[in-house]
């Protein structure tokens, strides 16, 4: 049997973000091509805290003792617009994610992939 929680969680999300949208009036600002437009402004903004970190200092950089905070807010923008334009599109995120691991499970095999960085051909 699985584990229903995350999706429940996505689903409150959902809720919780649409009530908002809705106090304010916002869906009409929220058709598909504009959460698309604002969710790569966000994922820029994510991409901007990383842009002259070094890779091997990412990690502590963004970890407890550093801007973890920071990072978490602009991830958790990132989260809102893509779990609202799911629900815009009428996509259930949960099960799309859930699908997408298990074709990616069957795509990119760990006995034969492990350590090894999938490339496309």
């Amino acid at each position: 049997m699985q584990n229903d929680a995350p999706e429940q969680e996505i689903a409150e999300l959902t809720r919780l973000v649409r009530e908002f949208s809705a106090e304010r009036d916002w869906e009409q600002f929220h058709d598909p091509k504009s959460l698309v437009l604002a969710l790569v402004g966000e994922v820029g903004e994510v991409a901007e805290l990383f842009q002259w970190i070094p890779a091997d200092r990412a990690a502590t950089e963004f970890g407890p003792d550093g801007r973890q905070q920071r990072a978490a807010e602009e991830l958790a923008d990132v989260l809102v617009y893509l779990v609202r334009l799911a629900d815009v599109l009428g996509i259930d995120l949960g099960a799309a994610a859930r699908a997408k691991l298990a074709d990616s499970h069957r795509r990119f095999p760990a006995d034969e992939l492990r350590g090894v960085a999938p490339h496309k051909a």
